[in-house]
This record gives structure tokens, sequence and C-alpha cells, in this order.
């Protein structure tokens, strides 16, 4: 198993650990509460880090090449 697949594991454990800890309305950070920002960061922060695995990945970079 390739070591930057294991960059898959922080948003899944940001998401469903993180939030027993993060789990309240105030602060507001951008007119929302806490606990719904979080949720909006971590769902944008996976789309980039699967982008990051994805660049990453050798496999790609062969079917890039084969086109």
């Amino acid at each position: 198993m390739k070591v930057y697949y294991l960059l898959g594991i922080i948003p899944f454990l940001a998401i469903l650990v993180g939030t027993g800890f993060v789990n309240r309305v105030e602060p507001y950070v951008f007119g929302l509460p806490f606990l719904l920002f979080w949720f909006f960061f971590w769902t944008i922060m996976s789309s980039a880090i699967m982008g990051i695995i994805f660049k990453l990945d050798p496999i790609n970079k062969q079917e890039e090449e084969t086109e």
C-alpha cells in the first residue's frame, strides 16, 4: 500500500472523529456555526486531498502518456 493513499484517511477522521471535538455553535465563522463550517471545510478539503492523491499516483501518469 502506498503511503500517499493514507492521506485519504484524514478527511474521514476529521469528519467522523473531529465532530465530537468541535460540536459547538459558537464561535461563528463566516456567519456559520462552527460545526457547519467544519463540515463545509472538510468537504472542500476532501476534494483537494483526493486531487493530491490523484496527482501522486503513478498509474494516472501512465494513462496520461498513452492518450
